[in-house]
């Protein structure tokens, strides 16, 4: 029995199939502040234990009213008005635990400040900005991974004249093509969301730059699904994936071994013997 499926249907399919599992994967990507607070929140916690802990053994009292004294620390001195035991040592004890909480709370305090505000204000303002000049863009480039393919081909363009606009994932070849001068949009590129986002649908050309042959018919099956699909050149690894690229939408298949050959060849021709 045939089932009529193309390769770039069995790529959609298999993208959709794991589309679910990298958007919860996404949904854990910006929670910054809850990895860097868990240290403070840890050492809140240790002193928590060890103040209802040192307190119930040095007074012998339950668990439970040990930490209503962390609550109210008067509560101990009414204690030992009918309860003989260590009442200086526990009230320093108490005080030492108590210290230990305010100091603690606000290393948490300070922690959730810094990364709300510290970092991430700037970060969004520049984000806004940078995506109101990508709403405003028409006619640009869409080049998709900023390693050295995507990172030549947006330059060169960059230097003829050519709004470029570049979707990177990896954080630090975001911070470059930023650093570089260009429109930047941070996301996977086989999300179309990141693709409207880079203005998909008034682009001119989309280059599918990545290392990875995969990810970049995939992006030229999202791509297709665009209202006004830009061109679209994509690069593959191996002449196997040219047919499959082909059928998935690329107006164009480079297969950067083979033109690299192609211009030492040339070289070659046009040196003297």
């Amino acid at each position: 029995m045939t089932t009529g499926y193309t390769n770039a249907q069995i790529y959609a399919s298999c993208y959709r199939e794991t589309s679910v599992q990298r958007g919860i994967v996404s949904q854990f990507a910006g929670l910054p502040i809850l990895r860097h607070a868990l240290v403070p929140i840890g050492c809140f916690a240790t002193v928590v234990v060890a103040g209802v802990v040192g307190l119930s053994v040095l007074a012998g009292v339950g668990l439970l009213e040990a930490a209503f004294w962390l609550l109210d620390l008067t509560s101990i001195e009414l204690h030992f008005q009918d309860h003989a035991g260590p009442e200086r040592a526990t009230k320093a004890y108490a005080i030492v635990v108590t210290v230990g909480l305010v100091l603690s709370g606000l290393w948490i305090g300070e922690t959730v400040v810094t990364e709300t505000f510290g970092g991430r204000i700037p970060t969004e303002v520049s984000r806004a900005t940078m995506q109101r000049r990508i709403d405003t863009s028409e006619d640009h480039v869409i080049v998709c991974g900023y390693g050295m393919f995507g990172r030549t081909i947006a330059n060169r363009l960059a230097e003829a004249g050519r709004t470029v606009v570049v979707i990177e994932i990896d954080e630090d070849n975001a911070k470059r093509a930023r650093e570089d001068g260009h429109l930047l949009v941070e996301g996977d590129a086989r999300q179309s969301q990141t693709l409207r986002a880079a203005g998909v649908d008034r682009a001119t050309k989309l280059v599918a730059a990545i290392d990875d042959s995969n990810v970049n018919i995939q992006i030229t099956v999202v791509s297709g699904a665009a209202t006004d699909t830009p061109e679209t050149l994509v690069r593959v690894g191996d002449e196997m994936y040219e047919s499959v690229a082909k059928e998935a939408g690329a107006d164009e298949v480079i297969i950067p071994e083979v033109v690299s050959g192609e211009r030492v060849t040339r070289l070659l021709e046009q040196s003297p013997d």
